[in-house]
């Protein structure tokens, strides 16, 4: 009974000081900025952008210069729609660090949503040139949407062929390559780069392009490879609109 009782008072002791332990550690993530933007990224890259956006505000509660967390911020804020919310952090997080290219392609993509299209080149541009950035495949790529936007084709293909030039597994690339060269009315080109897309893109995220690359065999006269790929795609396109352009491809076939 005694060697009974030692061994309650010692798992009760045992779960005390984890209690004790675990309160302190609680205690200490919730003074530490680094930890308070780590969950928030975790919230962000999960999809739960009000949770994100709790965690990135009580990282600079506690220090107000954090400019990762202003920039995570702002991309939050962007994720939600709030563009003029999230232009207000981008500009607060290049004020700490004017250095920071992340923050100014961020920036220019919130400019470009409001219509800013001056503000957005310079911001692309300011990323662009920073030597330091090893991501300029996005700069370029946003740069040549935004030329696309001032129907300036010919300059957006030239910025988009530079966007994958860096990146060469870079389907959203190949995929706004595919849609200039289609504007253009070279249907062939347009093809071989939605297809090029399709390589590096997941299976289960390809309908965009798939459609993409149906439209460009229907207006290259390919109808049956069109037809194809519209009827394969049909069961996972979730875009009502585009259910019904396809309904429209597909009479137009036959």
């Amino acid at each position: 009974m005694k060697l009974k009782f030692i061994f309650i008072l010692f798992v009760s002791l045992n779960l005390i000081l984890c209690a004790s332990s675990q309160k302190k550690i609680e205690k200490e993530r919730m003074k530490d900025p680094k930890y308070q933007y780590n969950m928030g990224a975790f919230y962000l890259n999960s999809g739960n952008v009000d949770e994100a956006i709790k965690y990135f505000n009580n990282a600079l509660s506690l220090n107000p210069r954090y400019d990762d967390a202003l920039c995570s911020l702002g991309l939050a804020y962007s994720m939600k729609g709030n563009f003029e919310e999230a232009i207000k952090k981008y500009q607060a997080c290049l004020k700490v660090n004017p250095n920071y290219a992340e923050a100014h392609n961020f920036l220019g993509t919130a400019y470009q949503q409001r219509g800013l299209l001056d503000k957005a080149e310079q911001e692309f541009r300011i990323a662009i040139a920073d030597a330091n950035y090893r991501s300029k495949e996005l700069p370029y790529y946003n740069l040549a949407g935004l030329y696309v936007e001032k129907t300036k084709l010919e300059e957006a293909l030239v910025y988009v062929e530079k966007a994958i030039e860096i990146k060469n597994n870079f389907p959203m690339g190949y995929n706004l390559k595919g849609m200039i060269l289609e504007k253009l009315s070279r249907y062939k080109e347009a093809i071989e780069s939605y297809e090029k897309a399709l390589v590096y893109i997941a299976k289960d995220k390809d309908v965009d392009i798939s459609y993409n690359l149906a439209v460009s065999y229907f207006k290259n006269n390919e109808l049956n490879k069109a037809k194809a790929i519209f009827i394969s795609i049909y069961p996972r396109v979730m875009n009502i609109e585009m259910k019904k352009k396809i309904d429209e491809y597909l009479k137009l076939i036959k």
